[in-house]
């Protein structure tokens, strides 16, 4: 019964082999046409039509391909910010008897993290630069004054200076009892 079972062991082995070897030269062939739009075609698939391609090795090698055109990262592209007064408008004329002004800047495209804000009121720089777009400013004199907003990336570099606007300060004037 031992020798039955090497037997049918050895021939089940045989068997293996012999259809993973025809297995595997079958895999080898390769077949070509011509589609409807002309274009020349490969195969491991035969079709009416196709032609056997005799091949040479078993070891095929393709060319390298450039895959630059698949890179889908975005290149970088500088942005150009830009850097404006919003509010008071230019030439604005501001009634407030406490002399208070809120200054607003609008940046473009957007605010981004890490950017600065340093505002100048009448050429000369309002508090530290800041990380809002939005300045009070207390006890402004009656007069005209100019306001200027200068905008710094994260590594402090200025990336854009607003144009020079105006506005007016009216307040009441302080009357003596005369």
């Amino acid at each position: 019964m031992q020798g039955r079972r090497v037997k049918s062991t050895t021939l089940l082995v045989l068997s293996f082999l012999f259809a993973s070897f025809f297995g595997y030269t079958a895999a080898q062939k390769v077949y070509s046409w011509k589609d409807e739009n002309g274009v020349l075609v490969f195969s491991d698939t035969p079709r009416p039509g196709a032609t056997e391609v005799k091949l040479n090795t078993q070891n095929l090698t393709m060319p390298a391909a450039d895959t630059s055109i698949l890179d889908t990262a975005p290149s970088a592209v500088p942005v150009n910010f830009k850097v404006s007064i919003a509010a008071p408008a230019n030439e604005e004329t501001v009634r407030e008897n406490t002399g208070s002004v809120y200054v607003t800047t609008r940046i473009s495209p957007r605010f981004e993290t890490g950017f600065k804000v340093q505002l100048l009121v009448d050429g000369s720089p309002h508090g530290a630069p800041s990380n809002s777009t939005t300045f009070a400013l207390r006890e402004v004199f009656r007069g005209e004054h100019t306001l200027q907003a200068k905008l710094f990336d994260a590594n402090n570099k200025l990336v854009s200076v607003s144009p020079v606007s105006t506005f007016f300060m009216h307040r009441t004037s302080i009357n003596n009892g005369n």
